[in-house]
C-alpha cells in the first residue's frame, strides 16, 4: 500500500488488535478499580484506540485529552512542542495517559513534566505499541499493547503526515 511517498505491508490485523485492546482493559479495570482517576489521551493518534479501549473500561472515569507533537514526517524530530494543554482538573486523582506509540519517551517525558506539578496521585501510561529498543525516556509505559521493532508503522490512528490514520489495522514500513 502506498501513502504518499512511501510503502507499507500488512503488520498488525484487527483480530489482533482487538485482542489486545481487551488485555489491556481487563488489566485496567483491574488496577483503577475503586480509585478516581482520568484518562488523558494524546493527539492525534490516540484517539481510535482510546475510543475501543474506552468502552471496555466498566468504571467512571473521566476523558480529556492533550496534544503535543515530535513527529516530522517519518521520523522523530527530538523536540516536543505542546500544542493543546490539558483542561481537567486532576489533583489528587489518578491518571492513566493513553498513547498510541511510545518510541524514545520523549512525549511522555515532557506530558509527564506538564502535568506533574497539577499534584496527581499517580501517572501511569498505556501504549498500543512500544518500541523498546528506541525508548531513552525517564517512565516506560506500564500498560503495554505489543513491544514492536523500530520501524515505522501507520493505520488505527497512527499516521505519516497527518494520512492512514483512518486505515483499520497497522502497517510497516516496507525497506
Amino acid at each position: 500500500m502506498k501513502i504518499l511517498d512511501l510503502y507499507f505491508k500488512p503488520y498488525i490485523d484487527s483480530k489482533a488488535l482487538n485482542k489486545i485492546i481487551k488485555s489491556l482493559a481487563k488489566k485496567i479495570n483491574k488496577d483503577y478499580l475503586n480509585k478516581e482517576f482520568v484518562i488523558i489521551g494524546v493527539l492525534n493518534g490516540s484517539f481510535v484506540f482510546l475510543a475501543d479501549i474506552s468502552k471496555l473500561i466498566n468504571l467512571p472515569c473521566e476523558i480529556s485529552f492533550i496534544k503535543f507533537k515530535s513527529y516530522i514526517n517519518a521520523s522523530t524530530s527530538g523536540k516536543v512542542n505542546e500544542l493543546i494543554g490539558l483542561e481537567c482538573s486532576i489533583k489528587n486523582k489518578h491518571v492513566l495517559i493513553v498513547e498510541d506509540i511510545v518510541d524514545t519517551g520523549l512525549t511522555m517525558d515532557k506530558i509527564i513534566e506538564t502535568l506533574s506539578p497539577e499534584k496527581p496521585k499517580s501517572i501511569e501510561i498505556c501504549t498500543l505499541l512500544f518500541k523498546k529498543e528506541a525508548f531513552k525516556g525517564q517512565k516506560p509505559p506500564k500498560y503495554i499493547g505489543a513491544e514492536i521493532e523500530n520501524k515505522f508503522v501507520v493505520g488505527y490512528g497512527l499516521d505519516y503526515n497527518e494520512y492512514g490514520r483512518n486505515l483499520p489495522f497497522l502497517y510497516i514500513k516496507e525497506d
